[in-house]
Protein backbone atom coordinates (compact mmCIF):
# COMPACT_ATOMS: atom_id res chain seq x y z
CA UNK A 1 0.00 0.00 0.00
CA UNK A 2 2.58 2.54 -1.18
CA UNK A 3 2.19 6.19 -0.22
CA UNK A 4 4.47 7.53 -2.92
CA UNK A 5 2.25 8.95 -5.70
CA UNK A 6 -0.87 8.37 -3.58
CA UNK A 7 -3.43 11.08 -2.94
CA UNK A 8 -4.14 11.53 0.76
CA UNK A 9 -6.58 13.59 2.79
CA UNK A 10 -5.83 14.44 6.42
CA UNK A 11 -8.54 15.69 8.76
CA UNK A 12 -7.58 18.08 11.54
CA UNK A 13 -4.38 19.08 9.76
CA UNK A 14 -4.19 22.66 11.00
CA UNK A 15 -1.95 21.79 13.93
CA UNK A 16 -0.65 18.98 16.11
CA UNK A 17 -0.55 15.42 14.86
CA UNK A 18 -2.50 16.24 11.70
CA UNK A 19 0.11 18.80 10.67
CA UNK A 20 2.82 16.18 11.15
CA UNK A 21 0.85 13.67 9.09
CA UNK A 22 0.49 16.12 6.22
CA UNK A 23 4.19 16.98 6.29
CA UNK A 24 5.31 13.33 6.36
CA UNK A 25 2.91 12.37 3.56
CA UNK A 26 4.36 15.14 1.40
CA UNK A 27 7.87 13.92 2.21
CA UNK A 28 6.88 10.42 1.07
CA UNK A 29 5.69 11.69 -2.30
CA UNK A 30 1.92 11.93 -1.83
CA UNK A 31 -0.45 14.62 -2.98
CA UNK A 32 -2.03 15.92 0.22
CA UNK A 33 -5.37 17.53 0.93
CA UNK A 34 -4.98 19.14 4.35
CA UNK A 35 -8.26 19.98 6.03
CA UNK A 36 -9.33 22.14 8.96
CA UNK A 37 -12.45 23.95 10.07
CA UNK A 38 -10.64 27.18 9.22
CA UNK A 39 -8.46 26.73 6.10
CA UNK A 40 -6.43 29.77 7.12
CA UNK A 41 -4.87 27.60 9.81
CA UNK A 42 -3.28 25.42 7.12
CA UNK A 43 0.18 26.92 6.73
CA UNK A 44 2.15 23.93 5.43
CA UNK A 45 3.55 24.65 1.98
CA UNK A 46 2.69 22.15 -0.75
CA UNK A 47 -0.68 20.93 0.55
CA UNK A 48 -4.10 21.48 -1.00
CA UNK A 49 -6.12 23.21 1.73
CA UNK A 50 -9.78 22.32 2.25
CA UNK A 51 -12.39 23.44 4.74
CA UNK A 52 -13.78 20.51 6.72
CA UNK A 53 -15.75 20.30 9.94
CA UNK A 54 -16.21 16.61 10.66
CA UNK A 55 -19.34 17.30 12.72
CA UNK A 56 -21.08 19.08 9.81
CA UNK A 57 -22.56 16.64 7.24
CA UNK A 58 -22.67 19.31 4.51
CA UNK A 59 -19.02 20.17 5.08
CA UNK A 60 -18.03 16.49 4.94
CA UNK A 61 -19.99 15.95 1.72
CA UNK A 62 -18.44 19.02 0.11
CA UNK A 63 -14.93 17.82 0.98
CA UNK A 64 -15.60 14.40 -0.56
CA UNK A 65 -16.80 16.08 -3.75
CA UNK A 66 -13.78 18.39 -3.87
CA UNK A 67 -11.25 15.60 -3.25
CA UNK A 68 -12.57 12.93 -5.58
CA UNK A 69 -9.08 11.57 -6.34
CA UNK A 70 -8.29 10.52 -2.76
CA UNK A 71 -7.10 6.97 -2.14
CA UNK A 72 -5.65 7.39 1.37
CA UNK A 73 -7.72 8.86 4.21
CA UNK A 74 -6.11 9.87 7.51
CA UNK A 75 -8.98 10.27 9.97
CA UNK A 76 -7.09 12.36 12.50
CA UNK A 77 -9.41 15.13 13.74
CA UNK A 78 -9.92 14.74 17.47
CA UNK A 79 -11.22 16.50 20.54
CA UNK A 80 -10.02 16.22 24.15
CA UNK A 81 -11.98 18.18 26.75
CA UNK A 82 -11.14 16.27 29.91
CA UNK A 83 -14.76 15.25 30.37
CA UNK A 84 -16.02 12.65 32.82
CA UNK A 85 -19.07 10.44 32.35
CA UNK A 86 -20.70 11.74 35.53
CA UNK A 87 -19.69 15.34 34.86
CA UNK A 88 -20.62 17.68 32.02
CA UNK A 89 -22.66 15.54 29.64
CA UNK A 90 -22.41 18.10 26.83
CA UNK A 91 -18.63 17.75 26.91
CA UNK A 92 -18.94 13.96 26.67
CA UNK A 93 -21.27 14.36 23.70
CA UNK A 94 -18.87 16.80 22.03
CA UNK A 95 -15.99 14.33 22.29
CA UNK A 96 -18.15 11.54 20.87
CA UNK A 97 -19.36 13.84 18.08
CA UNK A 98 -15.80 14.41 16.87
CA UNK A 99 -13.92 11.25 17.83
CA UNK A 100 -16.56 8.72 16.81
CA UNK A 101 -19.49 10.20 14.90
CA UNK A 102 -17.33 12.69 13.02
CA UNK A 103 -14.77 10.04 12.10
CA UNK A 104 -17.53 7.70 10.92
CA UNK A 105 -19.15 10.48 8.90
CA UNK A 106 -15.88 11.08 7.04
CA UNK A 107 -15.50 7.35 6.34
CA UNK A 108 -19.05 7.10 5.02
CA UNK A 109 -18.46 10.04 2.66
CA UNK A 110 -15.07 8.88 1.40
CA UNK A 111 -15.63 5.11 1.18
CA UNK A 112 -17.20 5.43 -2.31
CA UNK A 113 -14.34 7.73 -3.34
CA UNK A 114 -11.78 5.15 -2.23
CA UNK A 115 -13.70 2.40 -4.02
CA UNK A 116 -13.69 4.33 -7.28
CA UNK A 117 -9.93 4.83 -6.93
CA UNK A 118 -9.07 1.18 -6.37
CA UNK A 119 -9.76 0.67 -2.65
CA UNK A 120 -6.93 2.52 -0.97
CA UNK A 121 -6.55 2.85 2.78
CA UNK A 122 -8.10 4.45 5.84
CA UNK A 123 -6.03 5.27 8.92
CA UNK A 124 -8.17 5.96 11.99
CA UNK A 125 -6.30 7.76 14.75
CA UNK A 126 -7.30 6.17 18.06
CA UNK A 127 -5.25 6.18 21.29
CA UNK A 128 -3.98 4.24 24.29
CA UNK A 129 -7.27 5.52 25.73
CA UNK A 130 -9.08 2.96 23.55
CA UNK A 131 -7.96 0.41 26.17
CA UNK A 132 -7.76 2.54 29.31
CA UNK A 133 -9.38 5.37 31.22
CA UNK A 134 -7.74 7.58 33.80
CA UNK A 135 -9.43 10.12 36.07
CA UNK A 136 -10.36 13.17 34.04
CA UNK A 137 -10.49 11.58 30.58
CA UNK A 138 -13.32 9.06 30.71
CA UNK A 139 -15.39 10.75 28.00
CA UNK A 140 -12.39 10.80 25.67
CA UNK A 141 -11.58 7.18 26.51
CA UNK A 142 -15.09 6.00 25.67
CA UNK A 143 -14.99 7.89 22.36
CA UNK A 144 -11.63 6.37 21.42
CA UNK A 145 -12.79 2.87 22.40
CA UNK A 146 -15.67 3.38 19.99
CA UNK A 147 -13.24 4.64 17.35
CA UNK A 148 -11.11 1.50 17.73
CA UNK A 149 -14.01 -0.90 17.34
CA UNK A 150 -15.28 1.19 14.44
CA UNK A 151 -12.06 0.27 12.63
CA UNK A 152 -12.58 -3.40 13.46
CA UNK A 153 -16.10 -3.27 12.03
CA UNK A 154 -15.19 -1.25 8.95
CA UNK A 155 -12.49 -3.75 8.10
CA UNK A 156 -15.26 -6.29 7.44
CA UNK A 157 -17.61 -3.87 5.72
CA UNK A 158 -14.98 -2.46 3.35
CA UNK A 159 -13.17 -5.71 2.55
CA UNK A 160 -15.21 -6.16 -0.60
CA UNK A 161 -13.84 -2.94 -2.10
CA UNK A 162 -10.27 -3.80 -1.00
CA UNK A 163 -9.90 -0.88 1.39
CA UNK A 164 -7.30 -1.34 4.12
CA UNK A 165 -8.46 -0.06 7.53
CA UNK A 166 -5.72 0.61 10.06
CA UNK A 167 -6.21 1.73 13.66
CA UNK A 168 -3.45 3.79 15.32
CA UNK A 169 -2.76 3.72 19.07
CA UNK A 170 -0.18 5.62 21.12
CA UNK A 171 0.30 7.24 24.50
CA UNK A 172 0.59 10.98 25.21
CA UNK A 173 2.54 12.99 22.64
CA UNK A 174 3.85 16.55 22.64
CA UNK A 175 1.15 18.47 20.73
CA UNK A 176 -1.21 21.36 21.44
CA UNK A 177 -3.90 18.95 22.66
CA UNK A 178 -1.93 18.17 25.83
CA UNK A 179 -0.25 21.51 26.34
CA UNK A 180 -0.23 22.29 30.04
CA UNK A 181 -0.57 18.64 31.11
CA UNK A 182 2.40 17.57 33.24
CA UNK A 183 2.80 14.03 31.96
CA UNK A 184 5.47 12.19 29.94
CA UNK A 185 5.06 12.90 26.23
CA UNK A 186 6.46 11.21 23.15
CA UNK A 187 7.50 12.71 19.82
CA UNK A 188 4.57 13.00 17.36
CA UNK A 189 6.95 12.52 14.45
CA UNK A 190 7.76 9.01 15.67
CA UNK A 191 4.05 8.17 15.89
CA UNK A 192 3.35 9.46 12.38
CA UNK A 193 6.22 7.52 10.85
CA UNK A 194 5.19 4.30 12.61
CA UNK A 195 1.61 4.79 11.43
CA UNK A 196 2.48 5.37 7.78
CA UNK A 197 4.99 2.51 7.81
CA UNK A 198 2.16 0.33 9.10
CA UNK A 199 -0.19 1.42 6.33
CA UNK A 200 2.47 0.71 3.72
CA UNK A 201 2.95 -2.75 5.27
CA UNK A 202 -0.80 -3.45 5.21
CA UNK A 203 -1.12 -3.61 8.99
CA UNK A 204 -4.56 -3.68 10.60
CA UNK A 205 -3.35 -2.04 13.80
CA UNK A 206 -0.34 0.09 14.66
CA UNK A 207 0.65 0.28 18.33
CA UNK A 208 3.30 2.96 18.20
CA UNK A 209 5.06 2.62 21.56
CA UNK A 210 5.83 0.09 24.28
CA UNK A 211 3.59 1.56 27.03
CA UNK A 212 0.56 1.32 24.77
CA UNK A 213 1.49 -2.23 23.79
CA UNK A 214 1.84 -3.21 27.46
CA UNK A 215 -1.53 -1.64 28.23
CA UNK A 216 -3.29 -3.61 25.50
CA UNK A 217 -1.70 -6.89 26.60
CA UNK A 218 -2.52 -6.26 30.26
CA UNK A 219 -6.15 -5.43 29.50
CA UNK A 220 -6.51 -8.59 27.47
CA UNK A 221 -5.07 -10.78 30.22
CA UNK A 222 -6.45 -9.18 33.39
CA UNK A 223 -8.23 -5.80 33.49
CA UNK A 224 -6.84 -5.16 36.98
CA UNK A 225 -3.28 -5.45 35.66
CA UNK A 226 -4.05 -2.78 33.06
CA UNK A 227 -4.30 -0.21 35.87
CA UNK A 228 -0.82 -1.20 37.00
CA UNK A 229 0.58 -0.74 33.49
CA UNK A 230 -1.13 2.61 33.07
CA UNK A 231 0.30 3.84 36.37
CA UNK A 232 3.79 3.08 35.07
CA UNK A 233 3.24 5.51 32.19
CA UNK A 234 2.08 8.42 34.29
CA UNK A 235 4.24 7.80 37.35
CA UNK A 236 7.41 7.88 35.26
CA UNK A 237 7.46 11.66 35.49
CA UNK A 238 8.44 11.30 39.15
CA UNK A 239 11.47 9.14 38.47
Amino acid sequence: MWISNATALVTGAGRGLGHHFARELLARGAKVYATAREPGALTLEGVHPLALDVTDPDSVSAAADAAADVDHLVNNAGLFLGSTLLGDLEAVRAEMDVNFWGALSVVRAFAPVLASNGGGAILNVASIASWSAIPGNSGYAVSKAANWNMSNALRHELAGQRTLVTSLHFTAIDTDMLRGHDIPKGDPVDVVRAALDGVEAGEFEVVADSPTRAQKVALGEDPRQSYVELAKVFDSRHR
